[in-house]
């Protein structure tokens, strides 16, 4: 791949001329369809989804035509050189020359990053600019470039972004920060509901590449600036945060391999820790902070606890670990994303030895990855949840979030009496399912299980189940009850009385929603 170029692209939304430029860009990406959806019409599914591993025969050999959107995938995407003619036909090459998104050689022009197509969650077509090379996945995808270089390059999207992106509450907001924000992905999802967006990062490089990504897709520009965690932005408050910060677990003395975008360059998960401490004095009230996390899994302590203590007071907190990995195979992960293991062998065994020496000190068996969202709820008595959900969920989650918060809302605010009277339904696609051998007149146990959000599975008994199949917002719980005890036969004061922990259950793990009287 070479070096990395020190020369990016410009796209500066204040001079008219330079927008002009860039529009015209654009125009020629959605002209030639090089978008998500037509890359993958191009490619069709099993190139499409090698380029998502750094995989490019499949696509080299799908893009051996004359097409503008094979020229396109070519240039951008597999980083070929294109010959000039071609380009013309595809391109305003004069203008990509003028604000260096091409190179010109000889006869042939060069892409100076890696631009890729982006479907935005409402269908917009949008363009992630990352550094040649790496658009997926970690800086191996670069190859024969100094440890300086190397340091400060820019990823694209890859699955954490993507995670964040779909994990993040989409209401409209006044100001919204994107810290750390790299290729600028979850800046641009900002833009779309947020009236101010200010976009920080460590690396000058990647608020530029963040720049370009904006201008390219049309989003409105972010106010970007430099610094570490939240010094740029001083004492100023936000109504959304949002970060995918560089989280990474590595040894702290080994600061000639530090890459800036996944190395905090404190100890342990120190970085982490810091960001949601410092976050609540950041937003207003009402206000999120959602970002993804490692966490360190310590001799002689819960995991659970540790993370706990770092909820700010006045924050509820919502904290998800989807994956533990074990020491050896955390190090062997990042070892590879960083190309550490085509390096000669000594050298690989002596960075796996620091890795483990650091974790060795530190008393860590294990690391958690998750994500962590707070609410700054100014709540007397916070709810802090702190769960453990490595299964399979629905994409976007961000609804699911807030009506996570709303129901501890809600909770907090009921007492028993108030939730016997209280109106609910059942949420939509919750299921019932009975569990038992085959040919049993009664099941062993009644399953319900959401086909949407977390898709949760919870076990209830048979006044559980009849009581959530009841539930469409007509009648009060305490009715529905009584209802139910006379057709069970049980004294309804004592059904009354054991029902408002499993209806709270119910209620927290998002089965049942509740709704005004008579909605």
């Amino acid at each position: 791949m070479g070096t990395v170029s020190t020369h990016l692209p410009t796209a500066d939304a204040q001079d008219p001329e330079s927008s002009a430029r860039t529009a015209r860009l654009r125009e020629a990406l959605l002209a030639a369809s090089f978008t998500a959806d037509g890359l993958l019409d191009l490619l069709g599914a099993p190139a499409y989804a090698a380029l998502a591993r750094s995989e490019t025969v499949p696509a080299l050999r799908a893009t051996r035509g004359d097409s503008s959107l094979e020229t396109l995938v070519r240039l951008f995407l597999l980083q070929r050189p294109v010959a000039l003619r071609r380009a013309r036909a595809a391109l305003p090459v004069a203008d990509c020359l003028t604000d260096g998104w091409l190179v010109q050689e000889g006869d042939d022009v060069r892409a100076r990053v890696d631009v890729r197509p982006y479907g935005g969650p409402e269908g917009q077509d949008w363009w992630i600019v990352s550094d040649l090379g790496c658009a997926v996945g970690g800086a191996g995808g670069i190859r024969g470039v100094g440890e300086a270089e190397r340091a400060q390059l820019v990823l694209g999207v890859g699955g954490a972004s993507t995670t964040l992106a779909g994990i993040t509450t989409r209401r409209p907001v006044g100001r919204a920060l994107d810290l750390g924000t790299g290729s600028g992905i979850q800046a641009l999802h900002a833009a779309q509901h947020a009236t101010q967006v200010t976009a920080t990062d460590l690396n000058p490089r990647a608020l530029r590449i963040a720049a370009l990504t904006l201008a390219l897709s049309g989003a409105r520009p972010a106010e970007l600036r430099e610094g570490s965690l939240f010094e740029p932005v001083g004492e100023e408050t936000f109504d959304l945060i949002v970060s995918n910060p560089p989280f990474v677990i590595s040894p702290r003395h080994a600061e000639g391999a530090r890459l800036t975008y996944r190395d905090g360059g404190m100890g342990g998960d120190d970085l982490c820790r810091t960001l949601v401490q410092q976050a609540a004095a950041h937003l207003n009230d009402d206000g999120y902070c959602q970002l993804l996390a490692n966490w360190e899994h310590a001799e002689g302590e819960e995991w659970t606890e540790r993370l706990r203590s770092w909820v700010p007071r006045g924050c509820d907190a919502w904290i998800v670990q989807r994956e533990v990995q074990d020491v050896t195979q955390y190090t062997e992960l990042w070892l590879r994303d960083a190309g550490d293991h085509r390096a000669d062998e000594a050298a690989y065994a002596a960075r796996y030895d620091a890795w483990l020496d650091e974790f060795e000190a530190r008393k860590t068996k294990a690391v958690g990855f998750g994500w962590i969202a707070l609410r700054k709820s100014g709540a007397e008595h916070p709810s802090v949840t702190v769960e453990e959900w490595p299964h399979p969920v629905e994409q976007p989650l961000g609804d699911c979030v807030a009506r996570h918060f709303e129901s501890q809302d809600y909770l907090r605010a009921t007492d028993d009496a108030a939730l016997l009277s209280g109106h609910f339904r059942l949420a939509d696609e919750v299921v019932q399912e009975q569990v038992g051998l085959p040919g049993a007149e009664d099941p062993e146990h009644v399953v319900l299980r959401q086909n949407r959000g977390m898709r949760r599975a919870t076990k209830v008994d048979t006044v559980g189940a009849g009581f959530a199949g009841v539930c469409d917002g007509s009648l009060p719980a305490g009715r529905i009850l009584d209802a139910i005890a006379q057709l069970v036969g049980e004294d309804p004061v004592r059904l009354r009385d054991r029902t408002p922990e499993a209806i709270r259950l119910l209620i927290e793990q998002g089965f049942l929603e509740p709704v005004a009287p008579g909605s």
